[in-house]
Protein backbone atom coordinates (compact mmCIF):
# COMPACT_ATOMS: atom_id res chain seq x y z
CA UNK A 1 0.00 0.00 0.00
CA UNK A 2 1.51 3.36 -0.93
CA UNK A 3 2.04 5.55 2.07
CA UNK A 4 -0.95 7.88 1.75
CA UNK A 5 -1.57 8.07 5.46
CA UNK A 6 1.29 10.04 6.97
CA UNK A 7 0.57 13.64 7.88
CA UNK A 8 1.84 16.14 5.34
CA UNK A 9 4.99 17.87 6.72
CA UNK A 10 4.09 21.34 7.99
CA UNK A 11 6.29 23.21 5.51
CA UNK A 12 5.01 21.11 2.63
CA UNK A 13 1.40 21.74 3.64
CA UNK A 14 2.07 25.45 3.93
CA UNK A 15 3.47 25.45 0.38
CA UNK A 16 0.38 23.68 -0.98
CA UNK A 17 -1.99 26.03 0.84
CA UNK A 18 -0.07 29.11 -0.32
CA UNK A 19 -0.53 28.05 -3.95
CA UNK A 20 -4.19 27.22 -3.52
CA UNK A 21 -4.73 30.68 -2.01
CA UNK A 22 -3.80 32.14 -5.40
CA UNK A 23 -6.50 30.19 -7.23
CA UNK A 24 -10.21 30.87 -7.49
CA UNK A 25 -12.47 28.01 -6.54
CA UNK A 26 -15.57 27.31 -4.45
CA UNK A 27 -15.15 23.56 -4.33
CA UNK A 28 -12.13 21.24 -4.12
CA UNK A 29 -12.02 17.59 -5.16
CA UNK A 30 -9.13 15.37 -4.00
CA UNK A 31 -9.07 11.71 -5.15
CA UNK A 32 -5.91 10.83 -3.15
CA UNK A 33 -6.52 12.75 0.06
CA UNK A 34 -4.54 10.57 2.47
CA UNK A 35 -4.28 12.31 5.83
CA UNK A 36 -6.85 15.11 5.33
CA UNK A 37 -4.78 18.00 6.68
CA UNK A 38 -5.13 20.15 3.57
CA UNK A 39 -8.86 19.50 3.29
CA UNK A 40 -9.44 20.47 6.93
CA UNK A 41 -7.70 23.80 6.28
CA UNK A 42 -9.51 24.48 3.01
CA UNK A 43 -12.86 23.94 4.75
CA UNK A 44 -12.11 27.06 6.76
CA UNK A 45 -12.09 29.07 3.52
CA UNK A 46 -15.79 28.16 3.19
CA UNK A 47 -14.95 25.91 0.27
CA UNK A 48 -16.93 22.72 -0.30
CA UNK A 49 -14.60 19.74 -0.03
CA UNK A 50 -14.91 16.22 -1.45
CA UNK A 51 -12.11 13.91 -0.28
CA UNK A 52 -11.40 10.33 -1.27
CA UNK A 53 -8.88 7.68 -0.36
CA UNK A 54 -8.60 3.98 -1.14
CA UNK A 55 -7.56 3.20 2.44
CA UNK A 56 -10.33 2.83 4.96
CA UNK A 57 -8.27 4.41 7.74
CA UNK A 58 -7.85 7.67 5.79
CA UNK A 59 -11.52 7.62 4.82
CA UNK A 60 -12.46 7.41 8.50
CA UNK A 61 -10.15 10.31 9.33
CA UNK A 62 -11.75 12.31 6.54
CA UNK A 63 -15.25 11.64 7.88
CA UNK A 64 -14.10 12.91 11.28
CA UNK A 65 -12.26 15.99 10.04
CA UNK A 66 -13.82 16.95 6.69
CA UNK A 67 -17.36 15.60 6.46
CA UNK A 68 -18.06 16.41 10.11
CA UNK A 69 -19.22 20.01 10.55
CA UNK A 70 -20.44 19.99 14.13
CA UNK A 71 -20.17 16.79 16.17
CA UNK A 72 -17.75 16.14 19.04
CA UNK A 73 -17.44 13.27 21.45
CA UNK A 74 -19.01 13.96 24.82
CA UNK A 75 -17.66 12.81 28.18
CA UNK A 76 -20.31 10.07 28.13
CA UNK A 77 -19.06 8.96 24.71
CA UNK A 78 -15.49 8.78 26.04
CA UNK A 79 -16.67 6.75 29.02
CA UNK A 80 -18.32 4.26 26.65
CA UNK A 81 -15.23 4.17 24.45
CA UNK A 82 -12.89 3.44 27.37
CA UNK A 83 -15.17 1.13 29.35
CA UNK A 84 -13.26 -1.98 30.52
CA UNK A 85 -10.74 -1.25 27.79
CA UNK A 86 -7.85 -3.04 29.54
CA UNK A 87 -9.80 -6.18 30.48
CA UNK A 88 -8.81 -9.25 28.38
CA UNK A 89 -11.61 -11.29 26.78
CA UNK A 90 -11.62 -14.93 25.77
CA UNK A 91 -9.52 -14.11 22.70
CA UNK A 92 -8.56 -11.12 20.58
CA UNK A 93 -11.05 -10.25 17.87
CA UNK A 94 -8.10 -8.96 15.84
CA UNK A 95 -5.00 -11.14 16.43
CA UNK A 96 -3.03 -8.97 13.98
CA UNK A 97 -2.66 -6.38 16.73
CA UNK A 98 0.04 -8.57 18.29
CA UNK A 99 2.22 -7.75 15.27
CA UNK A 100 2.37 -4.18 16.48
CA UNK A 101 1.71 -4.06 20.20
CA UNK A 102 2.41 -5.84 23.47
CA UNK A 103 -0.31 -8.18 24.72
CA UNK A 104 -1.68 -5.58 27.14
CA UNK A 105 -1.78 -2.86 24.47
CA UNK A 106 -3.29 -5.25 21.93
CA UNK A 107 -6.20 -5.87 24.32
CA UNK A 108 -6.61 -2.12 24.81
CA UNK A 109 -6.89 -1.48 21.07
CA UNK A 110 -9.07 -4.54 20.48
CA UNK A 111 -11.55 -3.44 23.15
CA UNK A 112 -11.43 0.18 21.99
CA UNK A 113 -12.33 -0.89 18.45
CA UNK A 114 -15.29 -2.88 19.77
CA UNK A 115 -16.45 -0.06 22.04
CA UNK A 116 -16.33 2.44 19.16
CA UNK A 117 -19.08 0.44 17.47
CA UNK A 118 -21.37 1.22 20.42
CA UNK A 119 -21.33 4.97 19.72
CA UNK A 120 -24.32 6.40 17.85
CA UNK A 121 -23.76 7.29 14.20
CA UNK A 122 -20.97 7.11 11.64
CA UNK A 123 -19.41 10.46 12.55
CA UNK A 124 -19.04 9.73 16.27
CA UNK A 125 -17.62 6.31 15.49
CA UNK A 126 -15.15 7.93 13.09
CA UNK A 127 -14.14 10.50 15.71
CA UNK A 128 -13.47 7.64 18.13
CA UNK A 129 -11.45 5.65 15.58
CA UNK A 130 -9.47 8.75 14.66
CA UNK A 131 -8.53 9.18 18.33
CA UNK A 132 -7.60 5.50 18.47
CA UNK A 133 -5.29 5.85 15.48
CA UNK A 134 -3.62 8.90 16.99
CA UNK A 135 -3.14 7.00 20.25
CA UNK A 136 -1.66 4.03 18.40
CA UNK A 137 0.80 6.26 16.56
CA UNK A 138 1.78 7.68 19.95
CA UNK A 139 2.33 4.20 21.40
CA UNK A 140 4.41 3.09 18.42
CA UNK A 141 6.64 6.16 18.65
CA UNK A 142 8.42 4.68 21.70
CA UNK A 143 11.14 2.06 21.77
CA UNK A 144 12.57 -0.05 24.59
CA UNK A 145 14.82 2.80 25.74
CA UNK A 146 12.06 5.41 25.86
CA UNK A 147 9.09 3.24 26.83
CA UNK A 148 9.28 4.31 30.50
CA UNK A 149 8.33 7.83 29.40
CA UNK A 150 5.04 6.66 27.89
CA UNK A 151 1.78 7.61 29.57
CA UNK A 152 -1.19 5.23 29.99
CA UNK A 153 -3.09 4.94 26.73
CA UNK A 154 -6.50 5.86 28.16
CA UNK A 155 -5.05 9.08 29.55
CA UNK A 156 -3.37 9.83 26.22
CA UNK A 157 -6.63 9.33 24.32
CA UNK A 158 -8.44 11.79 26.59
CA UNK A 159 -5.63 14.32 26.20
CA UNK A 160 -5.72 13.94 22.44
CA UNK A 161 -9.46 14.52 22.49
CA UNK A 162 -8.96 17.74 24.45
CA UNK A 163 -6.33 19.03 22.02
CA UNK A 164 -8.30 18.32 18.83
CA UNK A 165 -9.51 21.42 17.02
CA UNK A 166 -13.30 21.75 17.22
CA UNK A 167 -15.17 20.96 13.99
CA UNK A 168 -15.65 23.88 11.62
CA UNK A 169 -19.02 24.39 9.98
CA UNK A 170 -18.44 25.89 6.55
CA UNK A 171 -22.17 25.66 5.72
CA UNK A 172 -21.31 23.21 2.93
CA UNK A 173 -22.10 19.55 2.37
CA UNK A 174 -18.56 18.19 2.51
CA UNK A 175 -18.17 14.53 1.60
CA UNK A 176 -15.71 11.69 2.13
CA UNK A 177 -15.38 8.55 0.03
CA UNK A 178 -13.51 5.24 0.03
CA UNK A 179 -13.45 4.45 -3.69
CA UNK A 180 -11.16 3.90 -6.63
CA UNK A 181 -9.82 7.32 -7.65
CA UNK A 182 -11.12 7.17 -11.22
CA UNK A 183 -14.61 6.16 -10.13
CA UNK A 184 -14.60 8.94 -7.54
CA UNK A 185 -13.55 11.57 -10.09
CA UNK A 186 -16.20 10.47 -12.59
CA UNK A 187 -18.91 10.96 -9.97
CA UNK A 188 -17.84 14.47 -8.89
CA UNK A 189 -18.66 17.98 -10.05
CA UNK A 190 -16.70 21.01 -8.86
CA UNK A 191 -14.30 23.83 -9.59
CA UNK A 192 -10.85 22.53 -8.70
CA UNK A 193 -9.31 19.08 -8.93
CA UNK A 194 -6.40 18.89 -6.50
CA UNK A 195 -4.39 15.82 -7.43
CA UNK A 196 -1.43 14.96 -5.24
CA UNK A 197 0.23 12.34 -7.43
CA UNK A 198 0.95 9.16 -5.45
CA UNK A 199 4.55 8.02 -5.40
CA UNK A 200 5.19 5.08 -7.74
CA UNK A 201 5.37 1.65 -6.13
CA UNK A 202 7.66 -0.69 -8.00
CA UNK A 203 8.56 -4.37 -7.95
CA UNK A 204 7.10 -7.30 -6.03
CA UNK A 205 6.50 -7.94 -2.38
CA UNK A 206 3.91 -6.32 -0.20
CA UNK A 207 4.42 -2.55 -0.05
CA UNK A 208 3.29 -0.88 3.12
CA UNK A 209 2.25 -3.96 5.09
CA UNK A 210 5.00 -3.28 7.60
CA UNK A 211 4.86 0.52 7.62
CA UNK A 212 3.16 2.77 10.16
CA UNK A 213 -0.03 3.32 8.09
CA UNK A 214 -0.52 -0.46 7.84
CA UNK A 215 -1.33 -0.91 11.53
CA UNK A 216 -4.12 1.65 11.23
CA UNK A 217 -5.63 -0.13 8.27
CA UNK A 218 -5.45 -3.52 9.99
CA UNK A 219 -6.97 -2.06 13.16
CA UNK A 220 -9.97 -0.38 11.53
CA UNK A 221 -10.61 -3.38 9.24
CA UNK A 222 -10.20 -5.93 12.03
CA UNK A 223 -7.41 -8.08 10.58
CA UNK A 224 -5.05 -8.69 7.68
CA UNK A 225 -7.19 -10.78 5.34
CA UNK A 226 -8.01 -7.80 3.12
CA UNK A 227 -4.47 -7.10 1.87
CA UNK A 228 -4.36 -9.38 -1.19
CA UNK A 229 -7.73 -8.20 -2.46
CA UNK A 230 -6.85 -4.57 -1.73
CA UNK A 231 -3.62 -4.74 -3.72
CA UNK A 232 -5.14 -6.77 -6.56
CA UNK A 233 -7.85 -4.13 -7.03
CA UNK A 234 -5.17 -1.50 -7.60
CA UNK A 235 -3.22 -3.31 -10.31
CA UNK A 236 -3.13 -1.17 -13.44
CA UNK A 237 -4.35 1.92 -11.53
CA UNK A 238 -2.58 5.04 -10.38
CA UNK A 239 -1.53 4.37 -6.80
CA UNK A 240 -0.89 0.67 -7.44
CA UNK A 241 2.21 -1.16 -8.58
CA UNK A 242 3.91 0.06 -11.72
CA UNK A 243 6.80 -1.36 -13.71
CA UNK A 244 7.98 1.51 -15.92
CA UNK A 245 8.01 5.29 -16.06
CA UNK A 246 5.97 5.18 -19.25
CA UNK A 247 3.28 3.13 -17.51
CA UNK A 248 3.13 5.62 -14.64
CA UNK A 249 2.77 8.61 -16.97
CA UNK A 250 0.11 6.78 -18.97
CA UNK A 251 -1.87 6.14 -15.77
CA UNK A 252 -1.65 9.84 -14.85
CA UNK A 253 -2.95 10.80 -18.28
CA UNK A 254 -5.68 8.18 -18.16
CA UNK A 255 -6.93 9.44 -14.79
CA UNK A 256 -6.97 13.06 -15.92
CA UNK A 257 -8.88 12.20 -19.09
CA UNK A 258 -11.78 11.42 -16.76
CA UNK A 259 -11.50 14.84 -15.07
CA UNK A 260 -12.57 17.14 -17.89
CA UNK A 261 -15.61 18.42 -15.94
CA UNK A 262 -13.44 20.40 -13.53
CA UNK A 263 -12.71 24.02 -14.39
CA UNK A 264 -9.14 23.90 -13.05
CA UNK A 265 -6.53 21.36 -12.06
CA UNK A 266 -3.75 21.69 -9.49
CA UNK A 267 -1.35 18.77 -9.79
CA UNK A 268 1.08 18.28 -6.89
CA UNK A 269 4.20 16.33 -7.81
CA UNK A 270 7.29 15.34 -5.86
CA UNK A 271 10.41 15.58 -7.97
CA UNK A 272 12.40 12.39 -7.55
CA UNK A 273 14.44 9.83 -9.36
CA UNK A 274 11.45 8.33 -11.20
CA UNK A 275 9.55 11.09 -13.00
CA UNK A 276 10.60 14.68 -13.56
CA UNK A 277 8.44 17.78 -13.46
CA UNK A 278 9.07 18.27 -17.17
CA UNK A 279 7.63 14.83 -17.91
CA UNK A 280 4.53 15.54 -15.84
CA UNK A 281 4.09 18.92 -17.54
CA UNK A 282 4.41 17.33 -20.98
CA UNK A 283 1.76 14.77 -20.02
CA UNK A 284 -0.60 17.53 -18.88
CA UNK A 285 -0.05 19.56 -22.06
CA UNK A 286 -1.56 16.76 -24.09
CA UNK A 287 -4.81 17.38 -22.22
CA UNK A 288 -4.90 21.07 -21.24
CA UNK A 289 -2.97 24.29 -21.37
CA UNK A 290 -0.52 24.49 -18.48
CA UNK A 291 -0.78 27.85 -16.73
CA UNK A 292 1.90 27.96 -14.02
CA UNK A 293 4.51 25.70 -12.43
CA UNK A 294 5.32 26.43 -8.80
CA UNK A 295 8.28 24.77 -7.07
CA UNK A 296 9.80 24.74 -3.61
CA UNK A 297 12.99 23.00 -2.57
CA UNK A 298 12.69 20.83 0.53
CA UNK A 299 15.90 18.92 -0.15
CA UNK A 300 17.51 19.94 3.17
CA UNK A 301 14.54 18.49 5.07
CA UNK A 302 13.26 15.63 2.94
CA UNK A 303 15.66 15.30 0.00
CA UNK A 304 12.89 16.26 -2.42
CA UNK A 305 11.46 19.20 -4.32
CA UNK A 306 7.75 19.96 -4.37
CA UNK A 307 5.97 21.10 -7.50
CA UNK A 308 2.39 22.21 -8.15
CA UNK A 309 1.27 22.58 -11.75
CA UNK A 310 -1.92 24.53 -12.48
CA UNK A 311 -4.07 24.40 -15.60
Amino acid sequence: MPDYSNSTPRGWLAFELSILRRLRFRSLINPFAGEPDLEAYVKRWNVRVAANDATRSCWIKSIARVENNSERLSEDDLDILLEDVYIPRYKLRNPALRRWFSETDAWWFDNLRKNAERLPGEIKQSLALNLGMLTGDYALSFNEKTRELRQPLSRVLRQLHETQAPPFDNKQRNTSANKDARQFIAEQQGDLLFLRLPAPTRGGGAPGRDGLPAWREEWVRGGTEFWDEFEAARVGRLGGRIETKQQYLHLVEELLEAAGQFKSWAIAHTEGDYTTTEEIVETLRRLRKVETVYTKDFSELTGARATIITT
